[in-house]
């Protein structure tokens, strides 16, 4: 059976080697390559004027284009081969493109994998999130939505999807935690927006024995961030290969401010690691266990953290009672949605 043409668009910042293409967000690797295998895929991405090795990008058919002209042009050259348009993130590039493909008459598909209200908050506390609901209302006016969570919909018709990194080796040869010190984790870009600062500042005024490692996906950072308690290391590895530094941690800690469906808080818990958060996304944790709410403070993340290593093996032991997306499953709901919605 002949694959039907889907086109990705994408806001993802890609480095071309000369002869392959790097991305640091394992969504833009892992997403079009699990669909390639029901649909011909044709990429589209933001050339990076950084360096990007994180995740390499297994994929025939990548565009890449330097500025926003170059961008339209590239998807015009090409509109005549593909009805399906997929844009993963609500940003202006994207924004730009799904207005075009409108007036074109292309099926077009929305993927929203965090609240671009709260983000855009981070760059301009009035005009942000103007900004982005301006785009959020034409969009959703013509597009077919998915989201990761329901408030992201804000009211409008949409599907809902499970994204996740995880299968079956996740819950295999689990290592048993040090527990002779406290080992803090976090995976995630250095943002404002992802509360690693406001987290870094909260640690200077802990009065506990630890340590914590930033595992970033990018390859450059302030270094002044690191001291003999802060670690930051740039992962290139396989994505699995993470499983091990989960491994090598005794307590997650997902600092953000906003967040959609975080799937390192699944990760962590696969891999028996309680996870601390903040109230500002209390909402991730649903009914999981093993995952605790601490005031952006001190004072309570210190008392967090000590419970935790106090309680340590029945905390375990309640995580075990929790069921978790998978990637299988994640990539077989995108791939059911794009194939049932027909091009009118």
């Amino acid at each position: 059976m002949e694959k039907e043409n889907l086109a990705i668009i994408s806001n993802e910042k890609t480095q071309f080697d000369g002869k392959n293409y790097f991305c640091d967000n394992i969504d833009m690797k892992s997403i079009p390559e699990g669909l390639s295998k029901d649909f011909e895929i044709e990429l589209f991405v933001r050339k990076s004027k950084l360096v990007r090795t994180s995740h390499k990008i297994n994929l025939n058919n990548i565009v890449i284009s330097s500025g926003i002209i170059a961008y339209i042009l590239k998807v015009l050259k090409t509109i005549n081969l593909n009805k399906k348009y997929l844009i993963i993130s609500l940003s202006p590039y994207s924004f730009i493109i799904c207005l075009l493909l409108f007036l074109l008459r292309k099926k077009v598909f929305v993927y929203l994998r965090s609240d671009g209200y709260q983000e855009y908050k981070y760059y301009s506390k009035f005009f942000g999130p103007i900004i982005y609901h301006f785009m959020f209302s034409l969009v959703s006016w013509k597009s077919e939505l998915i989201a990761c969570r329901s408030h992201l919909l804000k009211g409008k018709k949409g599907e809902i999807v499970s994204p996740s990194q995880i299968n079956e080796n996740w819950f295999d040869n689990r290592k048993s935690p040090d527990l002779s010190k406290i080992k803090l984790l976090y995976v995630g870009r250095i943002r404002v927006e992802k509360g690693i600062f406001s987290l870094l500042q909260i640690l200077k005024k802990v009065k506990l024995d630890f340590t914590i490692t930033i595992i970033n996906p990018e390859k450059f950072h302030d270094k002044k961030l690191e001291n003999e308690k802060v670690n930051i290391v740039h992962f290139e590895k396989n994505h699995e290969a993470i499983m091990e530094i989960y491994d090598q941690h005794n307590i997650f800690v997902l600092p953000s401010y906003t967040e959609g469906h975080p799937q390192v808080l699944d990760e962590s818990l696969s891999r028996l690691r309680p996870v601390i958060i903040f109230p500002e996304i209390s909402y991730v944790k649903r009914n999981k266990e093993g995952v605790l709410v601490a005031e952006r403070n001190s004072e309570s993340l210190s008392n967090k953290i000590n419970f935790i290593m106090n309680n340590y093996k029945n905390i375990q032991e309640k995580i075990t009672n929790n069921k978790f997306p998978n990637k299988k499953l994640f990539l077989n709901e995108m791939t059911k949605i794009i194939m049932e919605k027909k091009y009118d």
